[in-house]
């Protein structure tokens, strides 16, 4: 492999059944690619699959392991000038997704960060089904790629609490990154949300982030509800770290939100003629989806209010603490260098 090559990165620990099907998604790539693994310590075989199919693996003890750290290990010992990162249980949906990948690269030249949609598994349930693709539709309505930058103006006076939602969301368990971005702008070492870090620090520093809706992963969990609300404590705890955000709990606002949750549902199911039967059981998992994300979602906004311990027990990456951001100070990074001009 040259670094004209990209490379695919992967961040590994015990990931079975999993990981064997992303591996074989990798392998049928209709572009070459080097496949680098870094993994933390599995006892289940993960490495020599790897090995197996043709990775470079890279092994760390479990307790150096973080989200931002062990990705931006990936990154420096990648040999390709642009690095896709997914996670274990990312499936690439086809055999173009890196090639659709790359693509959002050739949507302008500044563009530092591309990323992919996640599909739901075919086993997943109605409710995760709904949720995803409702989310990716809404980043892309017409579903074809587009590109996010911040004025120049936003760059240095927008604070990070703008940037939730569609303008500020980016995941690496679907995404490429640029050596030359990540060489200036690097992931932070944080312990969790280092993908929605990393585009508010690309975009104040002047790069663009391009979404590609067709280059998609399989990616979707089914959790009990009360795995859900301890998934949603992590991410909302995130949130809070990134951007201050706090969920309100404002009785009207609760249940409006899961009133429109269930609106959307229904209107979906009226729109592919379910049965009655159906309507009545997706509408009840729905529900239970939805008011176990909302206790998440306001259990894990106010997380820097519970003891380590109660944080620990409520967390399903069982991280006990909690470490805000200061996202708004000024950094100084030399600036991007001047995109040449091709044209003939």
């Amino acid at each position: 492999m040259s670094d004209a090559d990209p490379t695919v990165a992967i961040p590994t620990r015990d990931g079975g059944e999993m990981l064997a099907r992303t591996l074989s998604a990798l392998s049928a790539q209709t572009i070459a690619h080097e496949l680098l693994v870094c993994d933390s310590g599995s006892s289940d075989g993960s490495v020599e699959l790897a090995r197996a199919h043709g990775a470079r693996v890279l092994e760390i003890a479990p307790a150096r392991f973080s989200h931002g750290g062990t990705r931006n290990l990936l990154m420096a010992e990648a040999s390709g000038t642009r690095v896709a990162l997914l996670t274990q249980d990312a499936q690439p949906a086809d055999a173009r997704w890196l090639e659709r990948l790359l693509g959002g690269f050739e949507l302008a030249p500044d563009v530092g960060i591309a990323f992919g949609a996640y599909l739901p598994r075919p086993e997943a349930s109605p409710a995760v089904q709904m949720e995803l693709e409702r989310w990716f539709s809404s980043l892309a309505p017409d579903g074809q790629p587009c590109v996010e930058r911040l004025s120049e103006q936003e760059r240095t006076s927008m604070p990070a609490r703008s940037l939730i939602g569609r303008r500020g969301f980016f995941t690496d368990a679907n995404a490429c990154v640029a050596r030359a971005a990540w060489e200036r702008v690097p992931f932070r070492e944080v312990a969790y949300a280092e993908d929605r870090v990393l585009a508010i620090d690309m975009l104040r520093a002047g790069y663009a982030k391009a979404f590609v809706p067709d280059a998609a992963v399989l990616h979707s969990h089914d959790y009990t509800a009360v795995q859900e609300l301890r998934r949603c404590f992590d991410e909302w705890r995130g949130l809070r770290e990134v951007y201050g955000w706090r969920e309100p709990v404002r009785p009207t606002y609760l249940v409006s939100r899961l009133r429109g949750e269930l609106g959307e549902a229904r209107r979906e199911l009226t729109s592919v003629g379910a049965s009655p039967a159906r309507r009545r059981a997706t509408l009840a998992a729905v529900s239970r989806h939805h008011v176990a994300r909302i206790a998440g979602a306001v259990l894990g906004s106010r997380a820097d209010a519970f003891p380590p311990a109660v944080r620990r027990g409520l967390s399903l990456e069982r991280r006990a603490g909690f470490a805000p951001l200061e996202l708004d100070a000024p950094i100084d990074r030399p600036p991007i260098p001047p995109v040449e001009d091709e044209t003939p």
